[in-house]
């Protein structure tokens, strides 16, 4: 018979496997154009994506797509570069540079085949004009301290960059270009991934103002004059320039959850997928399934034991303290505090890329005896909390999730078994 913990990491597994480029993306690959075959991209899957069109192309290609320093894959005809995320680094800025120098200069009977997954907002990092990339650094450090959620972040990140939010897009010129995504964003809106580089942007550079105003992180005249710039503002949604591309979405958060509650099925629990698009504090975010698991547990609502709760989505962490973790291990200490060893209750949350924030891990498990193990060995958990350390308690227990990446990414993945 299973136990609770090898049912949490088999969710997982089968989440991860029902989000693999290499087994999804070649339905959505369009038909080879008559001219060149470019393949651009960007993110945590990129490579694995890229891997995944070489497997199932009819015709020459070349191309060029970043990825997480270790999220690489072989490849034969896609140069695949490795950069620093999620903090941009000079590897990332070259290689970005080099994208748009290579999309240049094609024509109506060309293909740019663009690849984009969670992560390319930080591996293709090319500032706007006047801002140095040590300034565009330092900002995008303080928006993963702020608790900002992704579209807010992304949001500044299209309005700062000169290959973001639609430019990458206007360099392709007359080529043909189609856009597949790799969605990790609550909602699934494709312009929002790695900051949509070839698609659109909703958004404006006035809200980007607005958003670093609203978290506190100081803007110099050099980025005050870039946002306050009209002619630096992104392209929009039926901007003729941009009627000739297209694009899909591949795999989303929901795919995920949907596999974790089929495999649920079958080991004869009953799933509840909670939502996709979670969004928040992960601290609150956790209250808000403790107090769920409690209704389970007392009262058989909203569904009967033995039963899986199921979400996904993107919380945020304000970091305040000095601790390691990322949000997945925040998530789940504050679980363990507001469940307090509630018997029955056991979980698991993990980033689907494979890497909880910047740790080596992907998340961990929490058990009902949990704080009991934590207080036996000297540790205060509620301390921890405080101090964003959720690494060091699930550590101390030997209860952290490692994968290694993953070379996918639909972001955070949740399941609290109740038996």
């Amino acid at each position: 018979m299973k136990g609770e913990r090898e049912i949490l990491l088999e969710l997982f597994q089968a989440a991860v496997r029902a989000v693999d480029p290499l087994h999804i993306l070649a339905p959505h690959l369009p038909p080879p154009p008559k001219g060149r075959t470019i393949v651009i991209g960007a993110g945590k899957a990129s490579a694995r994506m890229a891997q995944a069109v070489e497997r199932h192309w009819k015709g020459a290609l070349t191309g060029l797509v970043v990825t997480r320093y270790g999220h690489g894959a072989p490849t034969q005809h896609i140069e695949i570069v490795e950069a620093g995320h999620p903090v941009p680094d000079e590897a990332g800025h070259r290689a970005a540079r080099r994208m748009l120098d290579m999309v240049r200069g094609l024509g109506p009977d060309d293909l740019v085949l663009c690849l984009m997954s969670g992560g390319g907002s930080a591996l293709l990092s090319l500032p706007a004009e006047g801002i140095g990339i040590d300034e565009k650094r330092d900002i995008n450090r303080a928006l993963l301290k702020s608790g900002a959620p992704i579209n807010e972040m992304n949001s500044v990140r299209k309005h700062l960059s000169a290959i973001k939010g639609g430019r990458l897009a206007l360099a392709c010129g007359a080529a043909q270009v189609m856009t597949l995504v790799l969605s990790d964003v609550p909602g699934d809106d494709a312009s929002v991934v790695a900051s949509g580089p070839t698609l659109a942007d909703g958004s404006t550079a006035a809200e980007a103002l607005s958003i670093l105003q609203k978290y506190g992180i100081a803007v110099s005249p050099a980025v005050r004059a870039v946002l306050e710039d009209p002619a630096n503002e992104t392209p929009k949604p039926g901007d003729p320039r941009l009627a000739h591309h297209r694009s899909a979405i591949v795999a989303t958060a929901q795919d995920a959850l949907e596999a974790a509650a089929q495999d649920a099925r079958a080991e004869g629990l009953a799933p509840l997928i909670l939502s996709n698009c979670m969004e928040g504090e992960a601290r609150e975010v956790a209250i808000v399934h403790a107090g769920i698991a409690r209704q389970v547990v007392l009262h058989g609502q909203p569904l009967p034991r033995p039963c899986v709760i199921l979400s996904g989505g993107e919380t945020s962490v304000t970091v305040r303290g000095q601790g390691r973790g990322g949000r997945n291990a925040e998530f789940l200490l504050a679980l363990a505090m507001a469940l307090q060893g509630l018997p029955g209750v056991h979980a698991l949350a993990c980033d689907t890329d494979g890497i909880d924030g910047t740790e080596d891990n992907a998340g961990a498990l929490l058990a009902p005896d949990s704080l009991q193990r934590a207080r036996a060995l000297g540790i205060d958990a509620k301390a921890l909390l405080a101090d964003n350390d959720g690494y060091r308690f699930f550590s101390a227990l030997g209860d952290l999730v490692v994968t290694g990446p993953t070379r996918t990414n639909v972001n955070d993945f949740r399941a609290i078994l109740i038996q």
